[in-house]
């Protein structure tokens, strides 16, 4: 009821609606009481009826009302990006179509690093994900956790990762691509990420343990699977292949995918489809190889 009360949301409908209340895709935005400003976020539903293979193995529903929709995945923009940069670069209305899922883009904003900022008075756009966002989007779309992933590219793979560890429980898996792993060994450090985290100082400690470098020990014991790819000619292609071998250290079940490619929405296009391949395959309980 809380959330109801903090939350104001409005839906537009774009491009065009099927029958009933599936919409092909949606614009719903958020105004936060956590970002201090509204967020954006596009929706893209499968133009089919609701796949059997979308209800959770062992999932009893009382009721049609209790169905589960489609599995949905939480998919992260970069540096720089806004809440349109996927649809725009990509055609997210046929890949939601190929593999049956939501797709959610929300605005990370330019330079948000999906964290909470330090400034009490900046974005805390952790808390926005936690307290509004992720509640809206189960609540609309029906959403559970079993059936529910997350990834992104860039600032965007930090993002998506980080909020996975924060609560595996809201997720069946997670990814990354191209994602920035440690968040000291970028060009971005001291002219962008600090305005988020305050100086990079040997004083100021969250450049460390904010990091998924350095908090995915916290996934030790986990069964759900990270998807790790990049473009190994990308400048951050070191940071996927030390979380891979830090996973591996640690026996977190992962996939690490290094192929030709770099930064760019060519690459992004071609790992999107890799991930959603891999999340498809652990939905239908089949081979993935271990």
């Amino acid at each position: 009821m809380l959330m109801k009360n903090r939350i104001v949301f409005l839906i537009a409908i774009i491009f065009f609606t099927l029958p009933g209340p599936i919409r092909a895709q949606e614009r719903i935005v958020i105004s936060s009481s956590y970002l201090k400003t509204n967020d954006t976020i596009l929706v893209f539903t499968p133009t089919k009826s609701i796949p059997t293979r979308s209800i959770p193995k062992g999932f009893t529903p009382e009721g049609p009302q209790d169905l589960p929709s489609y599995p949905t995945l939480f998919l992260l923009h970069g540096w720089s990006g806004n809440y349109s940069n996927w649809s725009a670069r990509v055609p997210l209305q046929e890949v939601s179509n190929k593999f049956g899922f939501i797709i959610v883009c929300p605005d990370g904003f330019y330079n948000s690093w999906y964290m909470n900022s330090s400034d009490p008075q900046g974005m805390q756009w952790r808390d926005f994900f936690d307290k509004e966002l992720y509640p809206t989007i189960q609540e609309r779309y029906h959403t559970v956790p079993e059936s529910t992933f997350i990834t992104g590219l860039s600032m965007g793979g930090q993002g998506a990762l980080n909020l996975f560890i924060d609560d595996p429980l809201r997720f069946r898996a997670a990814g990354s691509m191209s994602g920035v792993m440690d968040l000291r060994q970028t060009s971005l450090t001291n002219s962008e990420i600090a305005k988020v985290l305050g100086p990079f100082t040997v004083d100021n400690p969250r450049f460390y343990t904010e990091s998924v470098i350095n908090r995915i020990e916290n996934l030790q014991g986990s069964d759900k699977l990270l998807v790790i790819s990049c473009g190994y000619d990308d400048i951050y292609s070191i940071h996927s292949e030390e979380l891979a071998q830090k996973c591996k250290k640690l026996k977190i079940p992962h996939v690490l995918l290094l192929t030709p490619g770099n930064h760019s929405w060519k690459y992004w296009d071609f790992a999107l489809d890799m991930h959603l391949t891999i999340f498809s395959k652990i939905l239908k309980g089949e081979n993935l190889g271990y």
